[in-house]
């Protein structure tokens, strides 16, 4: 599950988790501003392997370090997994240099609070949109199969 911008919105986040746990989703990834520390349960309790980055909201990084057991990361933050690149960012400032590269098998990035989904080569690049909905209305999360670059974007 792809998902950003939560924003302290305790509400979204269960119903989204919720929905992950029904999908049997695997992996959290989070692209920044959560905010607040005492979200970490919500997102750590569900079992679900969690990967973060920091956003331009999340204060209190230390205190958010610990809560999420140090797996929330300053970013852009560059990861493997199954054989998978992937680049995580909150803010894009190095969205078309990682996609242009070719090196990422996913660029993953949030803080628009806008859904984005576009592939670049063999690059996929997403972002989830906001999973606060204060913005835009709309409170969204994307879940990827990664081997077959299919997804599903959901909305509570």
């Amino acid at each position: 599950m792809i998902i950003s911008d939560s924003h302290d919105c305790i509400p979204n986040v269960r119903k989204l988790i919720e929905k992950a746990l029904e999908k049997h989703v695997m992996r959290i990834f989070h692209l920044g501003d959560v905010v607040s520390p005492f979200m970490a349960p919500y997102f750590m309790e569900s079992g679900i392997d969690f990967f973060g980055i920091f956003g331009n909201n999340d204060g209190e990084k230390l205190f958010l370090a610990q809560k999420f057991q140090n797996k929330i990361h300053s970013g852009p933050f560059e990861l493997t997994i199954d054989g998978m690149k992937l680049f995580l960012m909150h803010e894009p400032y190095a969205l078309l240099p990682a996609a242009k590269s070719q090196l990422y098998d996913f660029v993953l990035y949030g803080h628009t609070h806008k859904l984005d989904i576009h592939q670049d080569g063999k690059t996929l690049i997403i972002n989830p949109g906001e999973s606060c909905g204060y913005l835009t209305g709309h409170s969204t999360t994307v879940i990827l199969d990664p081997n077959t670059k299919e997804y599903e974007i959901i909305e509570v």
